[in-house]
C-alpha cells in the first residue's frame, strides 16, 4: 500500500498534520506553507484519500496510527513530533500518542471528535426527537448513496462547484474544484464510509490511549452556534452548544496538565479552512513549547 506524505521546512520538532473525516491532505493547504517557515511540517492522506491507496479493513484510528508511524519511517522522518489532528484526526493523534509515546512532545486538537460526543449530546434531547433524527440521517445517508454517483454522471456535482452554489465562501474556487476532484473518486467515498462504520471503535481506542500526562496541548474550539435545526427548539440548541464548548472540549483540554482551551468565536467546525491563523499560532505556540524541552 503506497500513501502520499507531502513534508516541507525545517526545524525540530517535526509537525504532522492529520484531516477531519472526509479531508484530504489538501485541506491543510492553508496552514502547512505558514507552519514551514518555522518547523519541519508534514501532511498526509489517509488510506483511500487523496493519492494514497485504499488499506485494510477496519479503518479504525489503531489501524491508521500503525499506518502514520510506518509510513513516516519509511518517509525517514523522525520524531519526535508535534501531532495536529483535526475532528476525527483528534481520535488518530490520541491514539498514536498512546501507542509511540516516546516520539510525541506535544499536540493540537482542532475541534476534534470527544469519544463520548454522541451519547452525551444526543443525550440532552427527547426520546422522541432522538429517534427522528436517527431515522432522518440513515435515509440522508441511504439517498446519498444512491445520487452522489447519479449526479457525478450527469455533471451536476460539477457544475454545482463550477458555480460556487452551496460552497464556502472562504475556499477558492480552484480549492473548491481539487477538493470536488479527490473527494468524488470511489476509493475516497469508500474510505470515508470505513471510517464511519469503525467510528465506535475508534472513540474507544481514543479513551484507551489514557490521558496525555504533561505534553503541551492546545484544544482550539469552534465558537459559532449550530446551525439551526427545524427538530430542535433553542432550547435543547442552547444545551448541545454548551455541552460541546463548555463540557466535552473542556474535557479533552484536560487530558494533559499543560492543555488548554482556545475558542475561536467566528468560526465554524471547518477551522482549518476558515480561520488558519488560529491553527498555525496554536502549533507555533505548542511547537515552541515542546522545543524548549
Amino acid at each position: 500500500m503506497k500513501l502520499n506524505l507531502d513534508c516541507s521546512g525545517k526545524g525540530d520538532p517535526t509537525v504532522i498534520l492529520d484531516s477531519g473525516g472526509g479531508v484530504p491532505a489538501v485541506g491543510w493547504i492553508k496552514v502547512q506553507p505558514e507552519v514551514a517557515k518555522f518547523a519541519r511540517v508534514c501532511s498526509y492522506d489517509r488510506a483511500g484519500y487523496g493519492w494514497s491507496e485504499p488499506g485494510p479493513l477496519p479503518r479504525t484510528s489503531l489501524q491508521i496510527a500503525r499506518e502514520l508511524n510506518a509510513l513516516l519511517a519509511a518517509a525517514g522522518e523522525p520524531g519526535p513530533y508535534v501531532l495536529v489532528g483535526h475532528s476525527f484526526g483528534g481520535f488518530n493523534i490520541r491514539v498514536y500518542t498512546g501507542l509511540y509515546p516516546r516520539d510525541v512532545v506535544g499536540l493540537v486538537l482542532v475541534d476534534a471528535s470527544h469519544e463520548d460526543e454522541e451519547e452525551r449530546i444526543q443525550g440532552l434531547l427527547p426520546v422522541a426527537v432522538r429517534k427522528e433524527e436517527k431515522e432522518n440521517d440513515e435515509a440522508d445517508e441511504k439517498l446519498d448513496r444512491i445520487l452522489t454517483p447519479l449526479l457525478i454522471h450527469l455533471g451536476i456535482q460539477r457544475l454545482v462547484v463550477a458555480r460556487g452554489w452551496n460552497m464556502p465562501t472562504y475556499l477558492s474556487k480552484d480549492l473548491q474544484q481539487e477538493l470536488f476532484y479527490l473527494q468524488q473518486q470511489t476509493k475516497h467515498r469508500q474510505a470515508v464510509e470505513a471510517e464511519g462504520d469503525a467510528s465506535s471503535q475508534s472513540a474507544a481506542q481514543a479513551r484507551a490511549a489514557g490521558n496525555l500526562g504533561d505534553r503541551p496541548l492546545i484544544v482550539l474550539t469552534a465558537g459559532k452556534p449550530y446551525e439551526p435545526d427545524p427538530l430542535l427548539t433553542k432550547a435543547d440548541m442552547d444545551r448541545q452548544y454548551n455541552m460541546w464548548i463548555n463540557v466535552l472540549q473542556v474535557e479533552e483540554a484536560h487530558l494533559s496538565t499543560r492543555g488548554r482551551q482556545i475558542v475561536v468565536p467566528d468560526c465554524d467546525h471547518m477551522i482549518p479552512f476558515e480561520r488558519p491563523d488560529a491553527v498555525i499560532s496554536a502549533i507555533r505556540e505548542v511547537w515552541s513549547a515542546a522545543a524548549r524541552r
